[in-house]
């Protein structure tokens, strides 16, 4: 089999990557900081700063493929200057907040936000940081740019999916707080499938830039599907985002908020367009799955465990009294 290299390799969906690749029988090599995530069983871990001018020395290939997870342009550039050249397919991931436009549908050939010209970018630059990266990748002979939508699945970092199905056990038998936004969509996808997609993609050569996303459902929908998958027996209470706001909660992510529940004009993360990585060979597995899966990993981390975003017991109680007095 293949010549494997992963770049960030013990972070969330790096890690997910090496597994696949691992399974699939390729030999793995992980270049990562190792600040975060684990070592994935069976591969080689080389510790490296993408910063330093040796960061690649040891890994210099040659490289059957190539998956970097990067979102810092400087680093993208100097992978690229040192191992393009003995590597014969290169995957970058990217995201879906690199369109200009996130009000709409997203489609691979939307217009793109304006790239920034630095090495290194901050978090409220990130999607025009992935376009810097993006652009330099398609200069390498056989690049495929995998756009990312919503990622979920065990050892998720972010509790912007992770939330529910833990909320959704904690609760008993007693009611939750659900956001009711009207026409909203929740589109998320495995970060398993993500993977398996990566690798099969890189094994094939397929080129290109694709959307990758889960398949798009309606709000209520998905958190009455994810509440079911876990056996929460209670109720679901729905509250529109204007009464939620009044009373200081907040969409998405962060303290005081409900994930899944995207801010006004970000409505086409939750319609983004997978059909060309559907017709590449996309599979997903049913959200019911994933959420019961994400549910196994948090009780293992803690049900009741700090957060970096959704409503603590007590917020959502409070917040559960005021909005249905």
């Amino acid at each position: 089999m293949g010549r494997w290299l992963v770049l960030g390799g013990t972070a969330w969906l790096g890690r997910e990557v090496a597994r696949s690749a691992l399974e699939r029988g390729h030999d793995v090599t992980c270049l990562a900081r190792g600040e975060s995530g684990e070592v994935v069983d069976g591969s080689r871990w080389v510790r490296a700063d993408r910063d330093a001018a040796d960061a690649y020395d040891q890994v210099a290939g040659p490289w059957d493929a190539v998956v970097d997870v990067a979102r810092q342009p400087g680093h993208v550039r100097t992978a690229l200057s040192a191992l393009a050249a003995t590597s014969a397919h290169w995957t970058f991931v990217s995201t879906a907040n690199v369109y200009a436009d996130l009000s709409g549908p997203l489609h691979e050939d939307d217009p793109l936000r304006e790239p920034v010209t630095t090495d290194e970018v901050d978090a409220e630059l990130y999607g025009e940081g992935k376009v810097a990266c993006e652009q330099a990748v398609l200069e390498h002979a056989a690049p495929l740019v995998l756009r990312s939508g919503l990622l979920a699945g065990p050892g998720d970092p972010s509790d912007r999916f992770g939330y529910w199905p833990a909320r959704f056990a904690r609760a008993d038998t007693g009611d939750v707080l659900v956001p009711d936004p009207p026409g909203a969509r929740c589109q998320v996808a495995d970060v398993r499938d993500v993977a398996t997609f990566v690798v099969n993609a890189a094994e094939r050569g397929v080129t290109g830039v694709l959307n990758v996303a889960g398949e798009g459902v309606a709000l209520g929908e998905a958190l009455l599907r994810v509440a079911q998958s876990v056996g929460f027996p209670g109720r679901l209470v729905p509250v529109g985002p204007d009464r939620l706001e009044a009373l200081d909660v907040r969409p998405w992510s962060g303290g005081r908020s409900l994930p899944l529940w995207l801010p006004d004009g970000y409505g086409g993360m939750t319609r983004i367009d997978t059909a060309r990585a559907e017709a590449a060979g996309l599979v997903r597995r049913p959200l019911e799955e994933t959420a019961a899966d994400v549910l196994a990993d948090e009780r293992a981390r803690g049900l009741d465990r700090p957060r970096l975003a959704g409503l603590t017991r007590e917020e959502e109680l409070a917040v559960l009294a005021a909005a249905t007095a």
